[in-house]
């Protein structure tokens, strides 16, 4: 879907409008959604804010705001208007009607924006399903607000119906279509992941809310070439790249796709597997924008996505990035977060931090780790290469009784090793 159109020939102009109770952040709110406009193509041609208590139900906007906001749109030569939150399919008809311009709402901008930015086969799908998903309940909205005008009985029968249910039909057999795919890439991305459960290596998954500057630590860290621009959901699917370490342990660093105020729980949904890279990580690197005035709600609404899929239990490494934004370093201290493991002053785009960064995620995956010492007998020599695989090496000596290692473990190798190896009485842990 896509209802915004950058050509060649034309730039939409937008106006930007939202209903907000006195006192809050609306202004903060429609800076955020004219940078998503901003990503999507679109040029911001005004702002409007309405205080109110209680929503409109049929409009969304007050009658007199409305005429405000129309007048606006012509001032303005604006070819559309998007709200900050989403919109019922009567409040979309009749805003349409009474401003007779394309109005637009935070969700399909959102979409719009996933669809822009999907390269995968399994972005590709997870954003058309949750296109569809939106389109259905406008569809059914739509054909609520049609017959509901007609009052019933004669005239709602006949083509303008069975066209609708054709729609409909149409919409269910695609979802249908799109989840059997999904349900296999699905397959494929959980066998990769028990894959990397195997390996032993640990992961480390990268979070945080959108532009924070995720994609651009992982280049950083790793010359993975993601590319990292200064827009809103600059990347959307996770790229999982190898990390060395300097004591040499490798790890896997996985880039997530960043969070956002209201991210439509259409998308949601369909990002759930690839969300979910968080829930299944050894650890979490939270990266935050020190430069940010909305700093303290965008961590919130980070911990509150990763406690709804389940990944609250990670240990976490802040980092508090942009730091050659702040014309003061002195108030630093200042800066706290009572759910991270390890706090990290960074500018993951000067390189400022790097070295502190690596030194956290050895310290996190240290306390994990138990210190194995084993005696392989040479029959059995093949196990040093798992061992290699599993943890890190660090003696290793041939005697007369079989080798000897000595290997540091995540705990659960380490117990995965001892399970698997407990019928062999010549395998002995010193």
């Amino acid at each position: 879907m896509r209802e915004m159109i950058e050509t060649a020939e034309k730039q939409e102009r937008v106006i930007l409008f939202i209903a907000a109770a006195a006192g809050g952040d609306a202004d903060r709110s429609l800076d955020e959604l004219e940078s998503l406009a901003e990503t999507a193509g679109a040029e911001t041609a005004g702002r409007l804010v309405q205080n109110v208590d209680k929503i409109n139900p049929g409009t969304y906007l007050g009658r007199g705001k409305i005429e405000e906001l129309a007048l606006l749109v012509r001032d303005t030569d604006a070819d559309g208007v998007i709200c900050d939150d989403e919109l019922t399919p009567a409040q979309i008809g009749n805003l349409q009607d009474l401003l007779d311009t394309k109005v637009m709402d935070r969700t399909m901008l959102i979409l719009d924006i996933f669809a822009q930015r999907a390269r995968t086969r399994e972005g590709s799908i997870q954003v058309e399903l949750a296109q569809l998903r939106y389109r259905a309940v406008r569809l059914a909205g739509s054909a609520g607000r049609a017959m509901s005008r007609l009052g019933g009985g004669i005239g709602t029968r006949g083509p303008g119906e069975k066209k609708l249910e054709t729609d409909r039909r149409l919409i269910r057999e695609r979802i249908s279509i799109l989840k059997r795919e999904l349900e296999k890439v699905k397959k494929h991305r959980e066998l990769s992941r028990r894959q990397r459960t195997d390996s032993g290596i640990p992961v480390a998954a990268i979070v945080g809310y959108t532009n924070t500057g995720k994609s651009t630590l992982l280049n950083r860290l790793t010359d993975a070439d993601v590319p990292g621009e200064d827009k809103l959901f600059a990347t959307l699917d996770p790229v999982t790249r190898t990390l060395t370490l300097p004591d040499g342990q490798q790890i896997l660093l996985t880039d997530t796709v960043g969070f956002i105020r209201k991210l439509p729980h259409h998308l949601v949904e369909a990002f759930r597997s690839t969300l979910e890279e968080a829930k299944y990580a050894d650890l979490l690197i939270h990266v935050a924008d020190v430069s940010s005035p909305d700093l303290a709600q965008q961590m919130d609404l980070v911990y509150e996505t990763l406690s709804s899929l389940g990944a609250d239990d990670k240990p976490v490494i802040t980092v508090f990035n942009k730091i050659d934004r702040l014309e003061d370093f002195s108030g630093l201290g200042g800066f706290k977060d009572p759910k991270a493991d390890e706090l990290v002053f960074a500018s993951v785009r000067t390189g400022a931090g790097e070295g502190a960064l690596l030194g956290c995620i050895e310290k996190i995956l240290r306390r994990r780790r138990v210190l194995a010492r084993w005696v392989i007998p040479y029959s059995r020599a093949g196990q040093i290469s798992r061992v290699r695989r599993r943890g890190q090496l660090i003696a290793e000596s041939y005697e007369e009784d079989g080798i000897h290692v000595s290997v540091w473990l995540d705990s659960a190798q380490y117990q995965r090793m001892l399970a698997e190896n407990a019928e062999y009485p010549e395998l002995q842990n010193e």
